[in-house]
């Protein structure tokens, strides 16, 4: 068990995951959604926006601290 404030960012990362690609693809087999994860992890990561960073994807706080 980890602490409570991780628990929470794996729970929200979840629920967004779901909301955000899981529901909105046609998934007939699980080899079609280890095939799109990858592609999901980089939109995830460079292009999403994330309420908790203001809502800049990870990439874009990245580019503006540089």
């Amino acid at each position: 068990m980890g602490s409570a404030k991780a628990d929470g960012i794996v729970e929200a990362f979840v629920k967004t995951f779901r909301r955000d690609y899981l529901r909105l693809s046609i998934l007939p087999d699980p080899d079609t959604v280890l095939r799109l994860l990858p592609a999901w992890f980089d939109d995830y990561n460079t292009i999403h926006p994330h309420s908790a960073l203001r809502f800049p994807s990870p990439a874009g706080v990245r580019k503006l601290s540089a």
